[in-house]
C-alpha cells in the first residue's frame, strides 16, 4: 500500500515489490496506443457540438449549455467525482453521493469506476522520481492533446489497484460504469422534446465536449504552467495552480495545493483562491448535509512537502465556518 495521505477508496502496489525501482518501472515502461471508443466517443460529440451547435444556435440553447455545464462540472466532476468520491474528503448522506458521482458520470469522461482507477494510477506515479509521459502531461501541448482525448497507455506490468470493497461492489456505481455513454440519452430524449436539436446539440454535445476537452486543458496545464506554493521533494511531476480559472473549474485550478493536500475537501487555500466547490460544501454542512469535512490541519504530515516561501503561509485562509 502506498501511504498517500488522502484515505482514498483505493489502493496500489507493485505485485512482490516496495523497491522504488520496481514501482518506477511499472509506470515508465509501456505503449501509448489509438482507443477507438474514447476517440470516436469524443468526436461524435465535438461534431455534434461544432456543426449542430453552431447550425442551431440560440440564446436558450446556449443558456442550457452553461446551467448544465456548470451544474455537472460543480455538483458532479468536483464535489462527487473529486474531493467525494476519489479523496472521500467529506461525508454526506449516500443518496447525495449517488447524486453527485451520477452528475459527474454525466460530464462524459468515464464511468465512475475507471475515472478512479485511472486517477490512483496517475497519483502514483506522479509522486515517484519518474514515470511516463503520458501520465504527467510531459509530451507537449499537441501530442498531448491526442494522447489523452484518443489515445490509452498501454503499461507493460501496470501497478495493481484495488478499489475499497464498498465502492467496487456498489451496485449502482457499477450500473454507471456500465452504461455511462448511455447516461446521456435519457436528457438527450428529454431535450429534444423541450427544445428540438439545438437543445441536444447544446446540452449534450457541446456539455461533453466542454467536459472533456476542459478536464484536459486544466490538467496540461496544472501540471506545466502555473504558480506554485509548494513543492512535493522527489516528485516526478509538480501541480500548478491556474488563478483565473477558479470559476470556470470550481475551484479544481487550485492543484498545486491540492498536490500539497491531497485529502484537503477545500482547494483554495489562501485569500483571493476562489473555490466555488468549497463554497457549497460549507452551505451544505451548515444544513447537516454534509460532515467529517477534512481540511490541511486534519491530515497526516508528509515531510517531503516544501513551502517554497517562507511567507508563502503568510496569507493563508483557515476556515471560519469550520472552527
Amino acid at each position: 500500500m502506498i501511504n498517500d495521505n488522502t484515505h482514498a477508496p483505493a489502493t496500489i502496489h507493485v505485485e512482490g515489490h516496495r523497491v522504488q525501482a520496481a514501482e518506477i518501472a511499472a509506470v515508465c515502461n509501456g505503449e501509448v496506443r489509438y482507443s477507438a471508443g474514447r476517440s470516436l466517443w469524443f468526436t461524435m460529440m465535438f461534431t455534434g457540438a461544432v456543426i449542430g451547435g453552431i447550425a442551431t444556435a440560440t440564446p436558450a440553447a446556449v443558456a442550457l449549455f452553461g446551467i448544465s455545464t456548470a451544474i455537472v462540472l460543480l455538483f458532479g466532476h468536483s464535489l462527487g467525482s473529486h474531493r467525494k468520491l476519489i479523496h472521500n474528503s467529506y461525508q454526506c448522506p449516500r443518496w447525495l453521493a449517488y447524486l453527485f458521482v451520477y452528475c459527474g458520470t454525466m460530464v462524459g469522461l468515464s464511468g465512475p469506476i475507471a475515472l478512479l482507477r485511472q486517477h490512483e494510477l496517475r497519483d502514483f506515479a506522479q509522486r515517484l522520481p519518474r514515470c511516463h509521459d503520458y501520465l504527467r502531461h510531459g509530451s507537449g501541448f499537441w501530442r498531448d492533446a491526442w494522447w489523452q482525448l484518443h489515445c490509452d497507455l498501454q503499461l507493460d506490468a501496470p501497478p495493481e489497484i484495488h478499489i475499497e470493497a464498498a465502492v467496487a461492489n456498489d451496485k449502482f456505481y457499477g450500473f454507471l460504469e456500465r452504461t455511462w455513454m448511455l447516461q446521456q440519452l435519457p436528457w438527450a430524449l428529454a431535450f429534444f422534446l423541450w427544445g428540438g436539436w439545438s437543445f441536444v446539440f447544446w446540452g449534450v454535445c457541446a456539455r461533453v465536449t466542454a467536459g472533456v476537452l476542459g478536464h484536459w486543458l486544466i490538467g496540461y496545464f496544472a501540471h506545466n504552467h502555473g504558480e506554485m506554493h509548494y513543492r512535493v521533494r522527489g516528485a516526478a511531476v509538480q501541480g500548478r495552480n491556474i488563478p483565473w480559472t477558479s470559476l470556470l473549474t470550481m475551484g479544481e485550478c487550485w492543484h498545486n495545493n491540492h498536490h500539497a493536500y491531497p485529502g484537503s475537501a477545500k482547494l483554495g487555500l489562501f485569500d483571493g483562491e476562489w473555490d466555488p466547490g468549497w463554497w457549497v460544501l460549507v452551505a451544505l454542512r451548515r444544513v447537516g448535509l454534509v460532515w467529517d469535512v477534512r481540511l490541511p490541519e486534519d491530515l497526516p504530515p508528509r515531510p517531503e512537502l516544501i513551502t517554497l516561501a517562507a511567507t508563502a503561509l503568510d496569507n493563508f485562509s483557515p476556515d471560519p465556518a469550520l472552527e
